[in-house]
């Protein structure tokens, strides 16, 4: 059987147009009946069209792509979808925007999936990278802030005037921690914070 070319256009919602990756496959040659489109997020790879592409591809066909983030979200689903592809499925995958991801044979000593495989690892390694150098940037600067005296979190409740009257009834043992906690109309666990605070700042 002769191999097939495929088309595979994804756009997050409804309102967005597909006319622009519609335009790149049949400059690409890919028959109108063959191209296969959904109009979802892709958060997941639960979407029926393409589903329905990776039921239909069989070895040796070919699957055009505008870009390669129409495969998923992130390297690392774009990757998976990648290895599935191109090895159990044995599809060849050509990616219009960036001319390195074609696994097709170069006619040279290396093959076309060699190649857009290094490349796909390497991209995949830079977005990564850059993924954690933002962790590391904001971590830096959430320390830098913490000792520039800078709070995070949820203001801490002022403690009421009322509290030192009813901490020294619960000290007398007059009253509970927990009758003390509702007559504020706090936690029992906050009550006995406030107590052990007090504490610490009067020694």
């Amino acid at each position: 059987m002769k191999p097939t070319i495929y088309g595979y256009v994804r756009v997050s919602t409804k309102e967005q147009c597909e006319d622009r990756q519609l335009i790149a496959l049949q400059e690409f040659s890919v028959p109108r009946e063959n191209v296969y489109i959904d109009k979802l997020s892709g958060k997941d790879f639960n979407r029926p069209r393409y589903k329905r592409l990776m039921r239909k591809i069989r070895p040796g066909d070919t699957l055009v792509l505008k870009s390669i983030d129409r495969l998923g979200r992130n390297y690392e689903e774009i990757l998976k979808q990648w290895r599935y592809i191109t090895k159990e499925k044995r599809v060849d995958i050509v990616v219009l925007d960036m001319p390195l991801l074609d696994t097709r044979q170069t006619g040279q000593s290396l093959t076309g999936t060699f190649v857009a495989d290094l490349v796909l690892q390497i991209l995949s390694y830079v977005a990564q990278t850059e993924r954690e150098n933002i962790r590391q940037r904001q971590k830096e600067g959430i320390a830098a802030a913490k000792l520039r005296g800078v709070r995070f979190g949820r203001p801490r409740k002022e403690i009421p005037e009322m509290f030192w009257k009813l901490k020294t009834e619960w000290e007398n043992q007059e009253i509970t921690s927990r009758k003390a906690a509702e007559q504020l109309g706090i936690a029992q666990d906050t009550f006995l914070r406030w107590a052990r605070e007090s504490l610490t700042n009067v020694n």
